[in-house]
């Protein structure tokens, strides 16, 4: 079981009128994916989407419950541990590229492997490359690729490592309609390949129709 989550409830504490009022995002939630599964979080703008994937990630705390990632708990380790952690286990696509600009493409996929001290070689690289249509951009930097190129990159570095559970925060949001649709046929293309285990938070309908499974969220709480 990639990720198992139990009765999971965050709040936060809000200054109005002078008095301190609680706010609470996430009721008591349970959620569990099986290893290879896409699903889809969709919900209305201030749902607690993105604070639901901030706590999947070990980036922020809950109140109460446990969240599982790999059976481990993630509410059990200290920040060194969650940190180390997250790049062995968790791989990340944004709606912002998060690349590093004066890398090249090549060097930008390499990085989270230098990071973990796994040995590779440049084939692999140039493959991983070649797996998104950007061989031929591989010495090429961010400023010198377009949006579409550059979240294809963002996406082959997000699987890099052969992270055990993919978060996806809006990754087309940025892009135009059409560059939109390419980079998200390859992003499918890709997680089904390597079967990772994929949260994927989007506005869209239809490419929460996509995914194994669509879940709303909704007071709360994750709703079929």
């Amino acid at each position: 079981m990639s990720l198992k989550i139990e009765n999971v409830s965050k709040s936060y504490e809000q200054n109005s009128t002078g008095q301190i009022e609680k706010l609470e995002i996430l009721k008591n939630l349970n959620l569990t994916v099986p290893t290879g599964e896409l699903v889809a979080i969709v919900g209305a703008s201030g749902s607690g989407k993105s604070t639901f994937l901030s706590l999947v990630a070990g980036l922020d705390s809950f109140d109460s419950g446990r969240i599982f990632v790999n059976e481990k708990p993630l509410g059990q380790m200290n920040r060194k541990q969650m940190t180390q952690f997250r790049a062995e286990n968790m791989g990340f696509v944004f709606q912002q590229f998060h690349l590093i600009s004066h890398l090249t493409a090549f060097e930008n996929l390499a990085l989270p492997l230098q990071i973990l001290d796994r040995l590779y070689a440049d084939e692999f690289i140039l493959q991983e490359l070649d797996n998104v249509g950007l061989k031929p951009r591989a010495h090429h930097k961010p400023s010198e690729m377009s949006g579409g190129e550059c979240q294809r990159l963002a996406i082959a570095r997000a699987l890099i490592t052969k992270p055990s559970l993919l978060l996806a925060d809006e990754p087309s949001g940025n892009l135009d309609t059409e560059t939109g649709r390419k980079v998200m046929d390859l992003f499918f293309t890709q997680v089904r390949k390597t079967k990772t285990t994929t949260l994927l938070v989007t506005h869209d309908s239809e490419l929460a129709r996509l995914c194994d499974r669509q879940l709303t969220l909704r007071s709360g709480q994750l709703c079929e």
